[in-house]
């Protein structure tokens, strides 16, 4: 069964940068493709980006592109999320997923019902 502990969370202003981390346990994570997932209050977990195993396919969420930087390091078993220029609208509890049953992004890798195993997220808040 895989583990995944997310990390890097916090208190920020509008316009500064965090990066979230992901360690992955008890597991093939380098098999895997990873995703970044967010929810607020009310609302359905949204996409934000995903990675491939190897990291050469990172589609990402338009609210995102150009800001979030999605990466991996399978020698180390984690996947982070470099997230630039943040703002208000950001804020969410930020969950990473993992999709044991694939290793290349296909399909609906949107789709939060496609990813097995979730992490038990990490708050991020941004201040105007």
């Amino acid at each position: 069964q895989v583990q995944l502990v997310e990390s890097g969370g916090g208190l920020v202003q509008a316009g500064d940068s965090l990066t979230l981390s992901c360690v992955c346990s008890k597991g093939n994570f380098n098999r895997y493709v990873m995703g970044w997932f967010r929810q607020t209050p009310g609302n359905e977990r949204e996409f934000v980006a995903a990675i491939s195993w190897g990291g050469s396919d990172t589609p990402t969420s338009d609210s995102v592109k150009g800001r979030f930087t999605i990466s991996r390091d399978n020698a180390r078993n984690t996947l982070l999320l470099q997230m630039n220029n943040l703002k208000p609208e950001d804020s969410a509890v930020y969950y990473c997923a993992a999709d044991t049953n694939r290793r290349y992004v296909s399909g609906a890798y949107y789709d939060p019902r496609e990813y097995t195993d979730w992490g038990q997220g990490t708050q991020v808040t941004v201040s105007s």
